[in-house]
């Protein structure tokens, strides 16, 4: 019975894109999940004039979008508006501005955990594209790496396309599509999306280790992608039944999984479960993930969610910045009064930790930046806020760890000053001395 379905609907990329309206909004499935053949298909036909305009929405994306829809010969068609910015929205920004001051990237402020929303009561989705899991014998496809936002656009979108891929892991959890909700299958083998993470710096080690003597026995943790992040998990190998509540499922953590340092004994929610809305890795973290019953994906609003996080205890936060000032303000997404990246779900995490009982925000960060030729904490922020500095707690550079909680504004002023690069603690204090902190 399902597999008539499936063939019945099995068709080519080309074919599979007809269903989607000259003029209309779209949603494809971030890094990971992005479905190359099918938006190759989408681009050949933008090529073609075959559209009037197409508003994209989606997080972040990666080559299979980066190569195809998102080209500069084709913004006059196809209107990106992305939750976060890559390299390559970075550059067709500056394209447009090269070209008379164009504008291309029409990014979306959000929240990660808020895009569910936006899809269910403020964006209309004609169509839905996205990688798949191959469909098993109750009809079920799984949405394998990425859950996030992808579950709520597949349900909501008038037209659903699923591009099959055979080496996109099975996920257990709340991840499942069925054949009946589909209305077009193309099937296409290729090698997932992989991340390639930069090498550690030593400042990297120095942090990771400091923040592992943070974690207790038996938290639960989420990290967020980078030096930092792998350094802590690096320094995790002696705790004992840490759970896993996180965003991002990366291979330091899968790694501890696989050592039986993560088992989730002593999770409240989810209990023994790894949770995680999004997984980014290599092939060999997607098979270890592919039909593990230990491995359950959900959506972003459920696993980002504050009240969600903190119903788990001792849950531990580490996540990045761009820039911290000395009231405590935090961006992470903003430079030179321009958008750079996205808030993503740290604000999500910094507050879910906090209310969680015994749980502890980090933001870690290597103190300067450019070759140690600016500091990282400043006056005064230079951009947006991403978290306010009331939901600030712990803070963390080379230079050591200071928890902002329950300090005089003075007080954080000079904790901040203290994690700071040397070279910039007096230039610190003097602007200090002019904002009235001292």
């Amino acid at each position: 019975m399902y597999t008539e379905q499936y063939k019945k609907k099995l068709t080519t990329p080309g074919q599979a894109i007809q269903c989607i309206a000259r003029k209309c909004n779209i949603a494809f499935g971030m890094a990971v999940s992005q479905p190359p053949a099918l938006l190759k298909a989408i681009a050949d036909r933008a090529r073609a004039k075959g559209f009037d305009e197409l508003r994209v929405y989606y997080l972040h994306a990666e080559e299979p979008a980066n190569n195809t829809i998102l080209q500069y010969e084709l913004m006059d068609v196809i209107k990106p508006h992305p939750g976060f910015l890559g390299g390559k929205e970075r550059a067709l920004m500056k394209q447009g501005d090269a070209d008379g001051g164009r504008k291309v990237i029409f990014y979306v402020p959000n929240s990660f955990s808020h895009i569910p929303r936006y899809f269910r009561e403020n964006v209309e989705l004609d169509t839905c594209v996205v990688t798949v899991s191959p469909m098993d014998k109750a009809g079920y496809f799984t949405l394998g790496t990425n859950n996030d936002y992808t579950s709520t656009a597949a349900k909501v979108a008038k037209n659903l396309i699923v591009e099959v891929n055979d080496k996109m892991p099975r996920v257990f959890g709340d991840s499942l599509i069925h054949v009946s909700e589909v209305d077009a299958i193309v099937e296409h083998s290729a090698p997932l999306v992989a991340l390639v993470p930069r090498p550690p710096l030593p400042e990297d080690e120095i942090i990771g280790r400091d923040i592992a003597k943070l974690v207790p026995d038996g938290a639960a943790i989420q990290m967020g992608v980078g030096g930092v992040p792998d350094a802590v998990c690096k320094y995790l190998t002696q705790h004992n039944d840490l759970g896993i509540h996180s965003e991002l499922l990366s291979p330091g953590m899968v790694e501890l999984v696989k050592q039986g340092v993560v088992t989730g004994k002593r999770k409240k929610l989810n209990h023994g479960k790894h949770v995680f809305t999004l997984a980014f890795g290599d092939q060999e973290m997607y098979d270890y993930m592919n039909d593990n019953p230990a491995m359950e994906s959900y959506p972003v609003d459920y696993v980002n969610n504050p009240s969600i996080i903190s119903q788990n205890d001792n849950v531990i936060s580490v996540n990045a910045l761009i820039e911290i000032d000395l009231y405590g303000q935090v961006n992470a997404e903003d430079i030179h009064g321009r958008q750079f990246g996205g808030p993503g779900g740290q604000n999500d995490f910094v507050r879910g930790a906090y209310l969680s009982n015994g749980g502890k925000s980090i933001l870690a960060f290597e103190s300067t930046t450019k070759q140690g030729q600016i500091s990282k904490i400043v006056p005064k922020l230079s951009g947006v806020v991403t978290d306010l500095r009331i939901d600030t707690q712990y803070v963390a550079t080379e230079y050591g760890v200071i928890n902002l909680k329950g300090l005089s504004s003075r007080e954080r002023a000079r904790q901040l000053i203290s994690i700071a690069h040397p070279a910039f603690r007096d230039e610190l204090t003097e602007q200090g001395k002019k904002l009235s902190f001292f």
